[in-house]
Protein backbone atom coordinates (compact mmCIF):
# COMPACT_ATOMS: atom_id res chain seq x y z
CA UNK A 1 0.00 0.00 0.00
CA UNK A 2 1.35 3.44 -0.94
CA UNK A 3 1.97 5.93 1.82
CA UNK A 4 0.00 9.17 1.75
CA UNK A 5 2.29 12.10 0.91
CA UNK A 6 2.51 15.25 3.01
CA UNK A 7 0.75 17.16 0.24
CA UNK A 8 -1.98 14.54 0.22
CA UNK A 9 -2.46 14.88 3.97
CA UNK A 10 -2.79 18.66 3.64
CA UNK A 11 -5.33 18.20 0.83
CA UNK A 12 -7.40 15.82 2.95
CA UNK A 13 -7.39 18.29 5.83
CA UNK A 14 -8.51 21.13 3.55
CA UNK A 15 -11.29 18.94 2.15
CA UNK A 16 -12.59 18.09 5.61
CA UNK A 17 -12.64 21.76 6.62
CA UNK A 18 -14.46 22.63 3.39
CA UNK A 19 -17.18 20.06 4.00
CA UNK A 20 -15.90 17.59 1.39
CA UNK A 21 -15.16 13.89 1.57
CA UNK A 22 -13.57 11.26 -0.61
CA UNK A 23 -15.92 8.73 -2.17
CA UNK A 24 -15.01 5.65 -4.18
CA UNK A 25 -17.61 5.11 -6.89
CA UNK A 26 -18.15 5.17 -10.66
CA UNK A 27 -16.30 7.76 -12.74
CA UNK A 28 -17.44 11.37 -13.03
CA UNK A 29 -17.69 10.89 -16.78
CA UNK A 30 -20.04 7.93 -16.31
CA UNK A 31 -17.43 5.45 -17.49
CA UNK A 32 -16.14 4.30 -14.12
CA UNK A 33 -12.69 5.72 -14.96
CA UNK A 34 -11.51 7.77 -12.00
CA UNK A 35 -7.85 7.84 -12.96
CA UNK A 36 -7.08 5.86 -9.82
CA UNK A 37 -8.56 8.57 -7.60
CA UNK A 38 -11.77 8.73 -5.58
CA UNK A 39 -14.22 11.59 -6.08
CA UNK A 40 -14.75 14.62 -3.92
CA UNK A 41 -18.23 14.42 -2.39
CA UNK A 42 -19.80 17.62 -1.09
CA UNK A 43 -21.07 17.18 2.50
CA UNK A 44 -22.33 20.72 3.12
CA UNK A 45 -24.38 23.03 0.93
CA UNK A 46 -25.45 26.57 1.82
CA UNK A 47 -25.22 25.77 5.53
CA UNK A 48 -27.07 22.46 5.22
CA UNK A 49 -25.29 19.30 6.37
CA UNK A 50 -25.61 16.51 3.81
CA UNK A 51 -25.67 12.75 4.21
CA UNK A 52 -23.03 10.68 2.45
CA UNK A 53 -23.63 8.67 -0.70
CA UNK A 54 -22.45 5.69 1.31
CA UNK A 55 -25.27 6.01 3.86
CA UNK A 56 -27.88 4.50 1.53
CA UNK A 57 -29.03 0.91 2.06
CA UNK A 58 -29.29 -1.52 -0.83
CA UNK A 59 -32.96 -2.51 -1.14
CA UNK A 60 -33.63 -2.74 -4.89
CA UNK A 61 -35.71 -5.60 -6.27
CA UNK A 62 -32.90 -7.19 -8.29
CA UNK A 63 -29.68 -5.72 -6.91
CA UNK A 64 -27.63 -2.86 -8.40
CA UNK A 65 -27.91 -2.43 -12.17
CA UNK A 66 -24.87 -1.59 -14.28
CA UNK A 67 -25.95 0.18 -17.46
CA UNK A 68 -23.63 0.79 -20.40
CA UNK A 69 -24.09 4.46 -21.28
CA UNK A 70 -22.95 4.02 -24.88
CA UNK A 71 -26.12 2.25 -26.11
CA UNK A 72 -28.36 3.67 -23.35
CA UNK A 73 -31.59 5.36 -24.45
CA UNK A 74 -34.24 7.18 -22.44
CA UNK A 75 -37.62 6.81 -24.13
CA UNK A 76 -40.59 9.18 -23.77
CA UNK A 77 -43.68 7.18 -24.76
CA UNK A 78 -47.44 6.85 -24.32
CA UNK A 79 -49.84 9.75 -24.76
CA UNK A 80 -47.47 12.06 -26.61
CA UNK A 81 -47.55 13.52 -30.10
CA UNK A 82 -43.97 12.62 -30.93
CA UNK A 83 -42.25 9.84 -28.95
CA UNK A 84 -38.70 10.85 -28.12
CA UNK A 85 -35.54 8.80 -27.64
CA UNK A 86 -32.70 10.51 -25.78
CA UNK A 87 -29.10 9.46 -25.36
CA UNK A 88 -27.44 10.13 -22.01
CA UNK A 89 -25.49 13.01 -23.54
CA UNK A 90 -28.62 14.54 -25.06
CA UNK A 91 -30.34 14.66 -21.67
CA UNK A 92 -27.37 16.33 -19.99
CA UNK A 93 -26.50 18.65 -22.84
CA UNK A 94 -29.94 19.55 -24.13
CA UNK A 95 -31.69 20.88 -21.04
CA UNK A 96 -31.14 23.34 -18.25
CA UNK A 97 -29.84 21.70 -15.10
CA UNK A 98 -31.07 22.40 -11.59
CA UNK A 99 -29.96 21.46 -8.10
CA UNK A 100 -31.79 21.21 -4.81
CA UNK A 101 -31.35 19.57 -1.41
CA UNK A 102 -34.05 16.96 -0.83
CA UNK A 103 -34.37 14.30 1.86
CA UNK A 104 -35.21 10.73 0.85
CA UNK A 105 -37.22 8.84 3.48
CA UNK A 106 -37.45 5.06 3.26
CA UNK A 107 -40.28 3.00 4.74
CA UNK A 108 -37.55 0.86 6.33
CA UNK A 109 -36.94 3.70 8.77
CA UNK A 110 -33.84 5.44 7.42
CA UNK A 111 -33.38 8.74 5.60
CA UNK A 112 -30.66 10.68 3.75
CA UNK A 113 -30.40 14.35 2.88
CA UNK A 114 -28.67 14.82 -0.48
CA UNK A 115 -27.83 17.62 -2.91
CA UNK A 116 -29.38 16.45 -6.19
CA UNK A 117 -28.57 17.82 -9.64
CA UNK A 118 -30.45 17.03 -12.81
CA UNK A 119 -33.05 18.10 -15.35
CA UNK A 120 -36.78 18.69 -14.97
CA UNK A 121 -38.98 15.78 -15.98
CA UNK A 122 -41.43 18.34 -17.32
CA UNK A 123 -38.81 19.68 -19.76
CA UNK A 124 -38.11 16.17 -21.08
CA UNK A 125 -41.73 15.29 -21.70
CA UNK A 126 -42.68 18.71 -23.10
CA UNK A 127 -40.44 18.08 -26.10
CA UNK A 128 -42.57 15.04 -26.94
CA UNK A 129 -45.81 17.02 -26.96
CA UNK A 130 -47.94 15.76 -24.08
CA UNK A 131 -51.51 14.85 -25.00
CA UNK A 132 -54.32 16.72 -23.23
CA UNK A 133 -55.61 13.31 -22.11
CA UNK A 134 -52.46 12.48 -20.11
CA UNK A 135 -52.67 12.92 -16.34
CA UNK A 136 -50.25 10.25 -15.06
CA UNK A 137 -46.53 9.70 -15.55
CA UNK A 138 -45.35 6.10 -15.37
CA UNK A 139 -41.62 5.53 -14.84
CA UNK A 140 -39.92 2.33 -15.96
CA UNK A 141 -36.53 1.08 -14.73
CA UNK A 142 -33.86 -1.16 -16.22
CA UNK A 143 -34.59 -3.89 -13.66
CA UNK A 144 -38.32 -3.98 -14.42
CA UNK A 145 -39.36 -1.75 -11.52
CA UNK A 146 -42.15 0.75 -12.16
CA UNK A 147 -43.98 3.47 -10.28
CA UNK A 148 -46.31 6.32 -11.22
CA UNK A 149 -47.02 9.89 -10.18
CA UNK A 150 -49.64 12.47 -11.20
CA UNK A 151 -48.59 14.73 -14.07
CA UNK A 152 -49.63 17.82 -12.10
CA UNK A 153 -47.33 16.78 -9.24
CA UNK A 154 -44.40 16.41 -11.67
CA UNK A 155 -44.98 19.87 -13.16
CA UNK A 156 -46.01 21.86 -10.07
CA UNK A 157 -43.13 20.59 -7.91
CA UNK A 158 -40.46 20.88 -10.63
CA UNK A 159 -39.48 17.26 -10.08
CA UNK A 160 -35.92 16.40 -11.04
CA UNK A 161 -34.50 13.40 -12.79
CA UNK A 162 -31.05 13.50 -11.22
CA UNK A 163 -27.71 12.40 -12.59
CA UNK A 164 -25.59 13.82 -9.76
CA UNK A 165 -25.72 13.59 -5.98
CA UNK A 166 -23.51 15.65 -3.67
CA UNK A 167 -21.73 16.94 -6.78
CA UNK A 168 -20.72 13.40 -7.79
CA UNK A 169 -22.15 11.57 -10.78
CA UNK A 170 -24.62 9.01 -9.41
CA UNK A 171 -22.84 5.64 -9.16
CA UNK A 172 -24.52 2.47 -10.51
CA UNK A 173 -25.34 1.32 -6.99
CA UNK A 174 -27.39 4.47 -6.44
CA UNK A 175 -29.30 4.42 -9.74
CA UNK A 176 -27.14 5.65 -12.63
CA UNK A 177 -27.74 6.98 -15.11
CA UNK A 178 -30.84 8.64 -13.64
CA UNK A 179 -32.77 8.64 -10.35
CA UNK A 180 -36.09 10.36 -9.77
CA UNK A 181 -36.12 12.91 -6.95
CA UNK A 182 -39.71 12.43 -5.78
CA UNK A 183 -39.74 14.98 -2.98
CA UNK A 184 -42.47 14.71 -0.35
CA UNK A 185 -42.93 11.04 -1.36
CA UNK A 186 -41.75 7.81 0.29
CA UNK A 187 -38.57 6.28 -1.08
CA UNK A 188 -40.29 3.61 -3.19
CA UNK A 189 -41.43 6.43 -5.47
CA UNK A 190 -37.78 7.45 -6.04
CA UNK A 191 -37.24 5.09 -8.96
CA UNK A 192 -33.66 4.38 -10.05
CA UNK A 193 -32.11 3.28 -13.37
CA UNK A 194 -34.82 5.06 -15.38
CA UNK A 195 -35.14 3.90 -19.00
CA UNK A 196 -38.64 5.06 -19.97
CA UNK A 197 -41.08 7.81 -19.06
CA UNK A 198 -44.60 6.94 -20.18
CA UNK A 199 -47.49 9.42 -20.31
CA UNK A 200 -50.82 7.82 -19.46
CA UNK A 201 -54.45 8.48 -18.52
CA UNK A 202 -54.61 5.45 -16.20
CA UNK A 203 -55.06 7.04 -12.77
CA UNK A 204 -55.34 3.57 -11.25
CA UNK A 205 -51.97 2.35 -12.53
CA UNK A 206 -49.97 0.64 -9.79
CA UNK A 207 -46.24 0.03 -9.82
CA UNK A 208 -44.14 -2.74 -8.28
CA UNK A 209 -44.70 -2.02 -4.58
CA UNK A 210 -48.10 -0.42 -5.09
CA UNK A 211 -49.38 -3.72 -6.48
CA UNK A 212 -48.18 -5.27 -3.22
CA UNK A 213 -50.25 -3.00 -1.00
CA UNK A 214 -48.19 0.19 -0.77
CA UNK A 215 -50.02 3.50 -1.13
CA UNK A 216 -50.28 4.69 -4.73
CA UNK A 217 -49.92 8.31 -3.58
CA UNK A 218 -46.83 7.62 -1.48
CA UNK A 219 -47.18 10.84 0.52
CA UNK A 220 -44.82 11.25 3.47
CA UNK A 221 -47.60 12.62 5.68
CA UNK A 222 -49.58 9.42 5.24
CA UNK A 223 -48.96 5.81 6.22
CA UNK A 224 -47.28 4.10 3.29
CA UNK A 225 -49.22 0.82 3.42
CA UNK A 226 -52.84 0.63 2.30
CA UNK A 227 -55.23 -0.54 5.03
Amino acid sequence: MKKTSAVGMVLLAVMVLAGLSLVSCAGNDGTGNTGGLPFVEVREYEGINLSSINEFRENSIAGPQYIDLEPYKLNITGLVENPVEYTYEEVLGGYQQYEKVVELNCVEGWSVKILWEGVLVSDLIEAAGVSSEANVVIFHAYDGYTTSLPLDYIIDNKILMAYKMNDVVIPPERGAPFQLVAESKWGYKWIKWITEIELSDDENYKGFWERRGYSNEGNLDEYYFEK
